[in-house]
């Protein structure tokens, strides 16, 4: 209830415009930082809200994953911002509102940011790290108890997965469905022939699109999920239980999936943040 519209309208109201300046260079120049400035806002809600404490944690990472990357363009825009505005945009919602700009770089939806967030003096734990984004492993029942457990509805489930419209996945993530076979998995053959020639076990940090169109935010990914071209078991599960149907409204209408996804993520966007008196201003992320 502490969120706002308008709260950096008169401290900072260069804010978005900065923001959205430093995604759109870094996307021309690299489409895939969309998916890595997304999956680092995720993360960070899932962790244990949306409070920046995931940043520290993520800063500790070896190698360039996805999450590390994004963490240098948060704290490109961190910089600029502090330039304009010292002490006073916190990192959380530099990052809710980089997500967004991040998915209309790439033809995604809009949607409504709020701001007032602010930092969580002491990072997230590993535990936290790990587990803040539902492992590719996870069943449709896993999926939905994850969801739920942070007030996240089946609808805002299947929505939220079609953030996997955009980027990339290591065959690691999904080498056990092609060598050695998970219980109530289903992947089209051909697919699975081709993976298996492109992600050899000595291979497994090779990279492979998520979706048939990974530098655009499209519907595409659920017409993937309705064949069973999914790299992901995860992505292939939102056939089972009573996903299935929401798989079918969003892949035969754009329009209803870019509204759901909207509004999934408004919804994340308001997890735990710390507000009023509570956390701080980092001085960087």
């Amino acid at each position: 209830s502490e969120l706002s519209t308008s709260f950096y309208a008169n401290t900072c109201p260069d804010f978005p415009q900065i923001a959205r300046s430093v995604i759109r260079f870094e996307v021309a120049n690299d489409s895939r930082s969309s998916a890595s400035i997304l999956k680092l806002h995720f993360r960070d809600c899932f962790a244990q809200g949306c409070d920046g404490s995931l940043l520290p944690q993520v800063g500790k990472e070896r190698g360039d994953g996805r999450s590390t990357k994004g963490l240098k363009i948060i704290n490109n825009i961190k910089r600029a911002v502090e330039t304009s505005c010292p002490e006073t945009v916190s990192c959380a919602d530099i990052l809710a509102l980089s997500a967004r700009e991040s998915v209309i770089a790439l033809g995604g939806p809009s949607w409504t940011v709020e701001f007032g967030r602010r930092d969580n003096p002491s990072s997230a734990s590993v535990a936290a790290a790990v587990d803040a984004i539902p492992s590719p492993n996870l069943t449709a029942t896993q999926l939905i108890e994850s969801f739920q457990k942070r007030g996240l509805s089946k609808r805002d489930l299947v929505a939220l997965s079609g953030g996997h419209s955009i980027g990339q996945a290591q065959c690691s993530t999904f080498s056990a469905r092609l060598f050695n076979g998970t219980a109530g998995d289903s992947i089209d053959p051909a697919l699975k022939s081709r993976l298996e020639k492109t992600c050899p076990p000595t291979a497994l940090n090779r990279l492979n699109n998520l979706d048939p169109s990974p530098t655009t935010f499209d519907n595409l990914y659920f017409r993937a999920v309705q064949a069973n071209q999914s790299l992901l078991f995860s992505d292939q599960q939102l056939l089972q239980s009573d996903l299935a149907g929401f798989v079918r409204e969003f892949a035969d209408n754009q329009k209803a999936f870019f509204t759901a996804f909207a509004n999934g993520m408004i919804k994340m966007g308001r997890l735990s943040p710390l507000t009023g008196g509570h956390g701080e201003i980092r001085a960087s992320c």
